[in-house]
Parts: C-alpha cells; structure tokens; sequence
C-alpha cells in the first residue's frame, strides 16, 4: 500500500507560481548586491562526504544529518551547511589563491531538527564569506553588507551583535562535562533563566556562575558594556568587550536610521565554528533571525589552512515567509499574445509566435482544437492580444 505519494516528507513544501516568484526575486536582489561589493559566486554539491562535517570539532550532530551511501557504501550527507564545504574548497582548490577572497553563494541545505514543529529542513541560503582577513574592517564589510541586505526589502529589519569568546572564557573556567557547558549553552541561547539559574545553582556561586547567570540578559545598547565590564572583571573579556563596543558604535553609524543595532552578550550560536563577533538579523513580523553568522577563525584550519574568516547567511525561506505574510505578493504575469492555428498551420503558429518574443513579449500558442475554446482562454487569462493563423497567414486582433 502507498501511503506517501501523494504528500512531501516533513519539513519540506512544494513552491507554486507567486511563491517561486518570491524566492526567486530575494535570490536574486541578494545576488546582485553581493556581486556589486566583488563578491563571486559558487556552488558546491548537494552531497559531501560525511568526514566534512565530522571534523575534531563536531559541529553538526549526526543525528541533525541526512544520511546516505553511495554506490562504494560510503557515508554521505545532504549538505547541511554552505560554510564548511566553502571551507574545504578554500583548503583545497583555492589554497594558492590570492588574499582576501570574498565568496558569495545561493544553496539549499538539508537539517532535520524533529523537535521543532513548522520547521523547514529544506533551507535556501544566499550569503557571503570573507576569508583571509582578521582585521576590523573585515568584520564592518559583512556586517554593512548584512545591512545593505536587509534594507532591499523595504521593510523594518534589527541587528544584533555579540561575541562568542565572552561565553567560551567564562564557561572555559568552569571544571564540568561538554555535556554540561552544552546545556548551559543552549539555555542562555534560548534565555531560559529558570533551567539556566536551577542548573549553574547547581554549580556553586563563582563570579564566573554570576556572569553567566547575567549573560543572556546582557543586551541592549552602549549600557551594555558597562554592565558587563563590571560584572566580568577579566582582562581578556575586557579586551573584547572593547573591540566589541568598537564593531558596535561603527555599525550604527553605517547603519543610520535604516534600521536599529543592538548589542546581545547572550548570542551563543549552536553551530560553535563561530570564534569571535556573532551576527542575528531580523525583519519585522517574523521572530526567527532571517541573518546568521559570525566570525569562524579556526573552522579552516580543521581542512588543513589556517586562514581566518568571517560571513554570514541569509534564511530565504525566513524572508519570503515575512514577504507573504504582509501580503507582498507578486503579479503573475500575463502572456502578452495568445496565438492560435487550425491543424495544417501549426509550424506557421509557431513562426509568428517567435516573431512576438523577439520583439519581448510573452506569448503562447493555444492548445485547442476550436477556435472558440481558444477565444474563450484568452478572455478568461485576460490577455489582450489573439492572433490567428491560417494558411494565409492572417490574422484577428481581440481587445
């Protein structure tokens, strides 16, 4: 008995007609400003070998992959993210290539995630990566870009940013499990203060048990930074603080009255390649972050070139789902010329309906076998021209 085939697997949806219109217009405005700031386009395979996202560091657990075999019965996965196969190209391919390269790409990547209900496991990414430049003005050229990015949508959109380091110094002081340092991640990431506070209560009551119970509601504006300078008096965590608030006070001077910065302490990205500065956008009316990324230092080094990095990803699906949402919607477009022919005069149909689309428009041959059925069409698809074929080549105009 067939129970599936007439559905998709969850997680997943068919795109119809305005729909594709959607995604495909964000691709491409996205595309178009990443290309006009030098960034070049690539694609890498929808398949990779496991190994690539099973690196010392395990950054994807195996249980969020899609898994097969290939015809030699090695393990294979859905790509689940566009980063670490740009990673291995950069370590290999590109590994004799001039410094910095600045690499842009359009891809689906494949996570499955059973917990979350309305999920997608199908995602489209645009997004750039920088790679090879450590300095500040790297990490302002992505987060500019982030802005440019979210302001072609002419809707209300929101930065946040944060740093990653501030998170793993604290928690590096702290003698527990990856287990442990996991569950305290994930419940400042979600800002779960009551599993938060119940589980480092748990742990004593250190200064460093202090700052992290404070961690996740550290965010705001400048303030921020006092109050974190106060309550983690650690010079390494003041030196990022510093270059921190640096990154902060030029972002909202890029940013003018586009849009707002926020600082966030509390941004602890699951996907733990990130090193240094994290980057969330938002647009208004959809609470999930629509922007991703961050700076990943080391994540290179894992394949074999320690280069430095930093990029960002932009959730296509998040976008169209605002767009749609606020009733955005697109015009399906009507076909300019409806060109019919009794049978006999098929090639000459075709003949003149080429004649129309080289002048630019949008044209179809009817599918009918009567004349009226294809008068009928026109009229019900509004299309304002109905030319006529015969055999001696004339033809009706309908208004």
């Amino acid at each position: 008995m067939r129970n599936y085939d007439l559905i998709t697997p969850e997680g997943t949806k068919d795109l119809l007609f305005g729909e594709c219109i959607i995604r495909r217009n964000i691709e491409k405005t996205l595309l178009k400003i990443f290309k006009s700031r030098g960034y070049s386009e690539m694609i890498t395979p929808g398949l990779e070998f496991f190994d690539v996202f099973n690196l010392n560091s395990s950054y994807f657990p195996q249980e969020n992959l899609y898994k097969l075999t290939d015809s030699k019965g090695r393990l294979l996965v859905m790509r689940p993210d566009s980063t670490m196969p740009i990673a291995r190209v950069v370590a290999t391919r590109l590994r004799d290539t001039m410094l910095p390269l600045k690499l842009c790409y359009n891809q689906t990547v494949y996570r499955t995630e059973p917990a979350l209900k309305g999920r997608s496991d199908e995602i489209v990414q645009t997004g750039i990566e920088l790679i090879g430049s450590e300095l500040k003005i790297a990490d302002l050229e992505v987060i500019s870009t982030a802005i440019e990015a979210l302001r072609s949508f002419d809707m209300e959109f929101s930065i946040e940013i944060g740093h990653i380091g501030i998170f793993k110094e604290l928690v590096g002081k702290l003698d527990v499990s990856d287990h442990i340092k996991e569950k305290i991640r994930r419940n400042i990431e979600t800002k779960n203060f009551p599993a938060l506070n119940d589980l480092l209560d748990s742990l004593g009551n250190s200064p460093v048990i202090i700052a992290l119970k404070k961690l996740p509601a550290l965010f705001g504006g400048e303030e921020v930074f006092e109050k974190a300078e106060e309550l983690m008096p650690d010079e390494k965590i003041k030196r990022i603080l510093d270059e921190l608030r640096e990154i902060y006070r030029d972002s909202c001077e890029i940013c003018g009255n586009a849009g707002s910065i926020t600082v966030d302490l509390g941004l602890v990205n699951k996907t733990d390649y990130y090193t240094g500065l994290i980057i969330k956008g938002y647009l208004q009316g959809h609470g999930e972050e629509v922007i991703s990324g961050g700076r990943y230092d080391r994540l290179i080094s894992e394949f074999g070139y320690d280069i430095p990095a930093v990029g960002f990803a932009m959730n296509v699906n998040g976008v169209a789902k605002v767009i749609e949402k606020n009733g955005i919607l697109p015009s399906m477009p009507v076909p300019d010329v409806l060109v019919y022919a009794p049978e006999g005069c098929e090639v000459e149909a075709f003949r003149t309906a080429q004649e129309f689309r080289d002048q630019g428009m949008i044209v179809e041959n009817a599918l009918f076998e009567d004349l009226e059925s294809a008068r009928a069409y026109a009229i019900d698809k509004k299309i304002a021209r109905f030319v006529v074929v015969d055999s001696k080549s004339c033809e009706e105009e309908m208004e």
